[in-house]
């Protein structure tokens, strides 16, 4: 209950890293915060049952970065403190079809998902009007009497049948993950739920923790060998974190093949990839327990702002509303975009109220993550057997995955490291994908190859009026997402 009409609560179902970006903004708006979750968290970095995913490795996007940096300034400088490893001046090395990239690491810091959930809860932890409550699940939506407001919520001891205890808030903000129980809430208080958008990738992936030795540690940032889907070859990656140990992680899509979980076969695989790179430097290093491995049957991407009733009072962040395909990074990163487009409406709200405040709030935070969701589908939709259904074109879809290709061959294979970046800083989320598919850009790209694909793909989008059409078929199929 709240037992002070006049002071403002907002609440958050899941501590989560989502979780836990909402309440650091919403505490700069309400009296109190509180982050209601099913897990006691550990006193010390640890996985905890609530992320079942996060033995494996995570990781922020460029764009996440910097939007934690204005969050919580300093945090990389406390993971450092914590033991993680210094990345600045090691090297990143990038395998493809297309070549060999490396680049020297800027400032960063290698840390595994239990480091960097301890070290952004700490800190919100010690924002006064921030409280966690622990081992509580959250049950259901308390309604106002009209039926047409959030008002708070019912929770329950994590584990037990007891009655459930209410919580009275101003705002609830689901920030509950995956296994979200929004959308059951939401119909069984009578609403229409549309159908989410679905990325049928039938993806896994299998993690193994290694020792590496000084010389190791002394030259690697990250390195990345890359997936050659037609032909069934997987992906992988290998990064120093905390305490002088790495996360290998080897990847497959399309429900073909799931990568090993075999100690004795784990190296064998690595080594039969692209590259064998990583295989080869994983022989100084001592292997940490046997892989580990995770499957994800499918993506999905919630479309509340579709719905012609949504109640007030209610939010929704994260996977909750939109989940990614793990091996790209976005999910953190895409987490800390909604929260600062949550932080904007909110500084709106203060100085000009408007109705319906939530659900323009989703409805802008659908427009920004629209190309980190469309990318997604372009690289998952390589792999044979992956399948989607939603709203974007499936023309445009394959004709960024054929321009990409070329473009990728230009970039990597001469090099041209202005081409690169750009690719670079739209896969961290810097760019739109129309700064690297608008009329001018693509012509320029699709003249300079050799092959007589670029002419090909021309030719399938032009008519008579080949700029023109090609301007109108990039502006209907690519996303244009809100970028700062």
């Amino acid at each position: 209950m709240n037992n002070n009409p006049n002071k403002k609560r907002a609440l958050v179902i899941g501590g989560s890293m989502a979780g836990m970006l909402a309440a650091r903004v919403l505490s700069e708006h309400y009296d109190e915060v509180l982050v209601v979750d099913k897990d006691d968290f550990p006193d010390k970095p640890g996985n905890r049952p609530g992320t079942p995913q996060a033995y494996h490795p995570h990781r922020l996007l460029p764009r996440g970065k910097l939007i934690l940096e204005s969050l919580f300034p300093g945090w990389q400088d406390d993971l450092l403190a914590q033991g993680a490893f210094a990345k600045e001046g090691k090297r990143i090395r990038s395998v493809s079809v297309y070549g060999t990239m490396e680049v020297i690491d800027r400032k960063d810091a290698g840390a595994s998902r239990a480091l960097l959930e301890w070290v952004i809860r700490h800190r919100l932890q010690a924002i006064s009007n921030v409280r966690f409550v622990n081992g509580q699940e959250a049950t259901g939506l308390l309604m106002d009497s009209g039926g047409t407001k959030v008002t708070g919520v019912t929770i329950r001891e994590r584990g037990k049948t007891t009655q459930p205890a209410t919580i009275e808030a101003d705002l609830v903000l689901d920030a509950s993950g995956r296994s979200s129980k929004l959308v059951k809430w939401l119909q069984a208080l009578g609403y229409l739920v549309p159908e989410p958008e679905r990325l049928k990738a039938s993806l896994g992936y299998s993690t193994r923790y290694y020792r590496i030795p000084p010389h190791v540690a002394e030259q690697w940032s990250v390195i990345v060998t890359e997936s050659v889907p037609a032909k069934g070859i997987g992906t992988a990656v290998f990064g120093p974190v905390e305490h002088d140990t790495a996360e290998v992680v080897l990847y497959y899509a399309g429900g073909k093949r799931y990568p090993t979980t075999d100690a004795g076969l784990y190296e064998q695989e690595l080594a039969a990839l692209l590259d064998p790179s990583i295989a080869e430097l994983l022989q100084a290093c001592e292997p940490l327990g046997p892989p580990r491995g995770y499957r994800v049957p499918e993506c999905f991407r919630q479309r509340f702002e579709r719905m012609e009733r949504w109640p007030s009072g209610l939010l929704v962040m994260g996977d909750a509303l939109c989940n990614f395909d793990p091996i790209y990074g976005q999910g953190i990163t895409v987490a800390a975009i909604e929260a600062e487009l949550l932080a904007a409406q909110l500084r709106e709200r203060r100085t000009r109220p408007q109705p319906f405040f939530e659900r323009e709030a989703i409805r802008r935070m659908q427009e920004a993550i629209d190309p980190a969701w469309w990318l997604t589908a372009v690289a998952d939709l390589c792999w044979p057997g992956v399948e989607y259904t939603g709203s974007h074109s499936r023309e445009g879809i394959a004709f960024a995955q054929n321009y990409f290709e070329l473009y990728r061959k230009q970039a990597v294979g001469k090099p041209d490291m202005e081409l690169f970046g750009k690719y670079m800083m739209m896969n961290g989320l810097l760019l739109s994908p129309r700064a690297l598919l608008n009329a001018e850009a693509v012509r320029a790209v699709l003249a300079a190859d050799a092959t007589g694909e670029g002419e090909r793909l021309l030719a399938e989008i032009a008519m008579k009026d080949r700029d023109h059409q090609l301007e109108q078929f990039l502006e209907r199929t690519i996303p244009a997402g809100s970028y700062k």
